[in-house]
């Protein structure tokens, strides 16, 4: 059975997803990921989701304040064993309601040009492609940026 639970940076079943996901990363980008990694630090983040299959923590994902309307979607990751099972649309269902929730109106992302599921999710969820933002202008070779309005 699928579910998923709302909780914080301090959940280690959350730590233990992002150390995977971080290995995935090195493998898809290797010496590019040193520099992305800057921008992946999870310390503070009071919005995370894990999505456990038979209580199993299998995926996650979070959201930080982008700006005053705006969360940016961070550290989402389903390991290789649960893909295509519904966890990412799991996560970023609830991930989304939860922003809605607190009257967050648009969330923004960048995934790596070496995801291909991720980019599935993310066309087949509603976001669109938009221009690269912030630490990603200049990184249009390897990066995609999106931006959804949130019901």
């Amino acid at each position: 059975m699928l579910t998923t639970k709302r909780s914080d940076s301090n959940d280690k079943d959350f730590h233990s997803l992002v150390e995977l996901l971080n290995k995935d990363l090195l493998d898809r980008y290797g010496e590019l990921q040193v520099f992305y990694n800057q921008f992946n630090q999870i310390d503070n983040i009071p919005h995370v989701v894990i999505a456990y299959l038979d209580d199993m923590a299998v995926g996650c994902g979070c959201f930080k304040k982008f700006d005053g309307t705006t969360v940016e979607l961070k550290r989402m990751f389903v390991k290789d064993a649960a893909r295509g099972k519904g966890v990412g649309t799991a996560v970023l269902t609830e991930l989304e309601k939860w922003a809605a929730e607190l009257g967050y109106a648009d969330m923004v992302l960048e995934h790596g040009n070496k995801q291909p599921e991720a980019s599935k999710l993310y066309q087949k969820q509603g976001y669109t492609v938009i221009p690269n933002y912030g630490q990603y202008i200049g990184m249009e070779e390897t990066s995609i940026c999106r931006r959804k309005t949130l019901d």
